[in-house]
């Protein structure tokens, strides 16, 4: 049997993660006992949550521990099985860490939760995207929480983004008139040709709050969070009576070596009778298959489109993580293992 490299957390990163917070090892692979599935992973997805999940403290889920394998959601093709639901040859998905060959016993199939995915529905990189955590996290945030209208302004940020590609163009699709926040020309323009959001605000550039009055005259119904800090702070002042905030991540401020700043202007909420509501996208994971179904077909039929950044290699994982932190990632970004 071969051997699989992992990467395990072997320290609780302070900012931003660094090498010495990682531990590159290599141990045999087994073959799988009774119940038991061997999964070739073949791509992972590297997500903003991941740098919630190395720090120690309550949260929605447990924190990685110190020595564990480094959690994340990935995409294989199983090598071995000696379990009846799963057979050799199937692609499935799960939370399989960072590695490259993972080991699910019969009780951990819902834990990791193993399933089969369908690549006549989309590729390993969409089931990444749009068909992945992402997907669900924007389709849900913003049908569930945002509950969208026809003819209402939706304002989301990292726009660009693994879940903010999701988001825009469900609003689109729902009849929204959609403003997209992100960080550069190349992205805005992608933002806007592509994902056909109605305007992108590059708030590397200019003022974000006259982007904002510009591109949303009418005010905000809906803002999609995935940035925090500031950007959160200048959208509320912009928000309609009823507006619905939903707060999915605060990529600005999770490398903070300082207290995170909380919004100021939080009384608009109540001026507004406003509406701000956290998502933690695991609470749908009974619903999936809705999301799934949905978004496959917008993507048939040309209405939805579905953009990642790969990187080869899993001796790249720790610099590549930190792309997110920086900006430099263009789309979901996917880390692959192998072919």
């Amino acid at each position: 049997m071969p051997s699989n490299r992992q990467f395990r957390l072997a320290a609780r990163p302070v900012g931003l993660p660094k090498h010495s917070d990682w531990k590159l090892t290599t141990e045999a692979v087994a073959d799988p006992a009774d119940g038991q599935v061997l999964v070739k992973v073949l791509q992972l997805s590297l997500d903003p949550a991941m740098r919630g999940w190395m720090n120690e403290g309550r949260s929605y889920i447990p924190p990685v521990g110190i020595g564990e394998v480094m959690r994340a959601g990935g995409v294989g093709k199983v090598v071995a099985s000696k379990n009846p639901k799963f057979s050799v040859g199937d692609h499935v998905a799960g939370g399989f860490g960072i590695q490259e060959y993972c080991l699910v016993d019969a009780k951990d199939l819902a834990r990791v939760g193993l399933h089969p995915i369908d690549l006549r529905l989309g590729t390993l990189q969409q089931w990444l995207n749009a068909l992945g955590m992402p997907g669900m996290t924007g389709y849900f945030g913003l049908l569930d929480i945002g509950q969208p209208k026809a003819g209402e302004t939706v304002v989301v940020s990292g726009a660009a983004g693994a879940v903010g590609q999701t988001v825009g163009q469900v609003a689109r699709i729902k009849g929204c008139r959609t403003v997209g926040i992100a960080g550069g020309k190349a992205k805005c323009d992608f933002v806007v040709q592509e994902l056909k959001y109605d305007a992108c605000i590059d708030y590397k550039d200019g003022s974000l709050k006259d982007g904002l009055k510009a591109h949303c005259p009418k005010g905000v119904d809906i803002y999609f969070d995935n940035v925090g800090g500031e950007i959160l702070d200048t959208v509320l002042t912009r928000i309609n009576r009823g507006a619905r905030i939903v707060i999915c991540g605060a990529i600005s401020q999770y490398n903070n070596t300082t207290p995170v700043k909380g919004p100021a202007n939080y009384l608009s909420l109540l001026v507004n009778r406003a509406r701000m509501q956290g998502m933690v996208v695991f609470d749908y994971a009974d619903r999936y298959g809705v999301a799934v179904k949905d978004i496959a077909q917008w993507m048939k039929e040309g209405k939805f489109v579905s953009r990642e950044d790969v990187v080869e290699g899993i001796d790249t994982f720790p610099d590549t993580l930190n792309r997110l932190f920086s900006g430099e990632n263009f789309g979901k970004l996917v880390l692959k293992i192998a072919d």
